[in-house]
């Protein structure tokens, strides 16, 4: 039976009420998704006896993501990740974005897509729980160009995936770069094991960054590095190797040029061997960041009264390149007006 749940979840200062709804497919696997950012704040899967836990970190109330948070499983745009000097020139006129990142633009600016509020629609894909969040980004919002129109269908499937699928069109040229920020630890979010899992990376390149996370243009062999998951590897086996990409990223903090084998394709793996719980991430997108909470440090306290420590939680950001609008060697990602960007990202979940 398809369960679809609508909750009143609060307000926002300005008295515009924020829902929070609930899927749960037939397996018994729920998610819970507020439309304050497009935020999935609860996903509940099985471990290999059958108990079910909360995997992703997050708040109980809609107050803890009111606040300042490190954009707790929240969509991210209009660009995920860093610009540059929070500038980019597109079409011969340069764009001057908001800088909330020292002297970068990170995660769509001070008001990103992690702050708005999303309309929101349940809908019913087939026999499975499903839900539709649009936003409009007008034209200057946070310094991007154009008027952005942008959809994202949450689907939980009955094969125990959660599909997120990305559409946006715009009537003036700019630049998108769409993600979900979500932080894992599938042996219970809190638990605070993450470095303890066992992690596959389907990419044979990454692309280092400098000291201020922004990517050197290079596009570097995994040979050889604490970088190369290409093989299953357990997170804390090399996080705090000699190594300067490692310094910079007080751990990893990168993102990986994922080895496209199809229109969508496996990117990542992660598994933890207490709970027996893996999740696998399948993308159409060119890459994808991985991030393993370095700076999350015990100053927040999320569901159940945990606080969340120095690596208490992982992401597998898929995505663009950072700095793509001023790195002319990575895959572009200008969206043309009377274009329609799309992408499909799925969390997959499974026991070992």
């Amino acid at each position: 039976m398809i369960a679809i749940k609508e909750d009143l979840w609060g307000e926002l200062a300005s008295g515009r009420p924020i829902s929070l709804y609930t899927l749960r497919n037939t397996n018994g696997i729920e998610a819970r998704i507020t439309n304050y950012g497009g935020r999935l704040v609860s996903l509940k899967s099985p471990d290999r006896n059958g108990v079910l836990d909360d995997i992703v970190l997050g708040f109980e109330t809609l107050a803890g993501y009111l606040a300042k948070n490190p954009y707790f499983g929240a969509l991210v745009g209009r660009y995920a990740n860093r610009i540059a000097g929070g500038a980019f020139t597109l079409d011969g006129t340069k764009y001057t974005l908001a800088r909330n990142n020292g002297e970068n633009a990170l995660h769509g600016g001070l008001l990103g897509f992690d702050k708005v509020r999303w309309h929101a629609r349940p809908q019913k894909s087939g026999d499975e729980p499903a839900i539709d969040l649009s936003y409009l980004s007008r034209d200057g919002e946070e310094g991007y160009p154009g008027n952005l129109e942008v959809r994202v269908r949450y689907t939980l499937t009955n094969a125990n995936e959660l599909r997120m699928e990305y559409e946006a069109a715009t009537d003036q040229d700019t630049v998108l770069n769409l993600t979900n920020h979500s932080y894992f630890d599938l042996s219970g979010q809190g638990a605070g094991r993450i470095v303890d899992h066992e992690v596959t990376i389907y990419a044979d390149r990454f692309t280092p960054v400098n000291s201020h996370l922004i990517p050197t243009g290079e596009l570097r062999s995994v040979e050889g590095t604490p970088f190369d998951f290409r093989r299953p590897a357990i997170i804390g086996s090399r996080i705090d190797a000699d190594d300067q990409q490692l310094k910079f990223g007080i751990g990893y903090d990168h993102n990986y040029v994922l080895n496209r084998t199809g229109e969508i394709s496996l990117a990542a793996r992660a598994a933890d061997p207490v709970s027996g719980r893996a999740l696998e991430v399948l993308t159409t997108q060119p890459g994808m960041q991985f991030y393993t909470g370095n700076h999350l440090d015990g100053s927040l306290t999320g569901k159940g009264g945990k606080v969340y420590g120095f690596r208490s939680g992982f992401c597998f950001e898929t995505q663009h390149f950072p700095d793509s609008p001023n790195q002319p060697t990575f895959p572009s990602t200008t969206l043309q007006a009377g274009e329609r960007f799309r992408s499909t990202t799925i969390f997959r979940f499974s026991v070992i």
